[in-house]
């Protein structure tokens, strides 16, 4: 069973008014018995943090699009997209790129 991993998770270019206006969070993602992955994380987000508009934050399985994703500091496109395995101390960043945030 793959153990909990604390991650550091940030929102800006309006992104963060779909969070409670609050920027950064630190979370602690529960074990489970597969490695966490990008997807597995936005599904998480999905139903743990976003305080309102979902379909501005994602679409089906991904981000919607014109919300830039780094993965410590990389492009998550570099780094795999959804299927970017997770790692203990990994900063996560989502960047609304749509004028005047979302």
């Amino acid at each position: 069973m793959a153990a909990p991993i604390a991650i550091h998770l940030e929102f800006g270019g309006g992104a963060e008014l779909l969070f409670g206006s609050v920027k950064e969070h630190h979370v602690t993602l529960p074990n489970q018995s597969e490695p966490w992955d990008m997807k597995q994380l936005l599904v998480w987000i999905r139903g743990n943090m976003l305080k309102e508009r979902p379909e501005l934050f994602v679409q089906g399985d991904t981000v919607r699009p014109g919300i830039l994703v780094l993965i410590n500091d990389a492009d998550w496109e570099l780094m795999g997209e959804l299927e970017y395995e997770l790692q203990d101390k990994d900063n996560v960043v989502f960047i609304s790129t749509l004028h005047g945030g979302l």
